[in-house]
């Protein structure tokens, strides 16, 4: 039993050393006749290009604003106005006459105190805030890759990336037959 054991755990190890043996080799070693290295970077040149971009900006101010004042007076204007013209009428005229001229005066009344309550009140000044907004839009200088000189086995090299490699880049170096 302990042998059986033994056996599984020995071919478990070995299959598990040779999985990694084999992908370091692949990683590491060439593939397809490509392997990969470093070469020394030689000089590097920021590829700019102008870009013009814009936002929306909002400015707001306060700003004097005059006001008629409202007036909720209106019916009672009416009412009240009703009322004095109703005993100014009762006043005159004597019988049937009375009741007329009560209610001519209260008539009377009434629409001259809705028009006393519908000339224009005092007047206040407020202040209100107005906004406006707009686009505001500049010009600026941006980075959109790098051009980058290199050098491998003595000859020179160009390629672009998208960021600054530093002092070394990564080559892939690829070896054919050539006839």
């Amino acid at each position: 039993m302990k042998t059986k054991s033994l056996v599984i755990a020995s071919l478990v190890a070995a299959s598990l050393m040779a999985g990694g043996t084999a992908a370091a080799a692949k990683h590491h070693g060439p593939q397809n006749g490509a392997y990969y290295d470093y070469a020394k970077v030689v000089r590097v040149t920021p590829v700019t290009r102008i870009v013009e971009t814009s936002r929306p900006e909002r400015e707001c101010w306060h700003e004097e604003v005059v006001r008629q004042a409202r007036s909720d007076a209106n019916l009672g204007g009416l009412v009240l106005g009703g009322v004095v013209g109703g005993v100014i009428g009762n006043r005159f005229g004597g019988g049937n006459g009375k009741k007329i001229a009560t209610v001519a005066g209260s008539i009377a009344g009434a629409a001259l105190g809705q028009e006393m309550t519908r000339r224009p009140g005092h007047s206040y000044t407020t202040y209100e805030e107005r906004c406006r907004t707009y686009r505001v839009s500049h010009t600026e200088e941006r980075v959109i890759g790098y051009d980058v000189v290199y050098r491998y086995n003595g000859q020179e090299y160009v390629t672009r990336t998208d960021r600054d490699p530093g002092s070394r880049i990564r080559v892939r170096v690829s070896v054919t037959p050539a006839g």
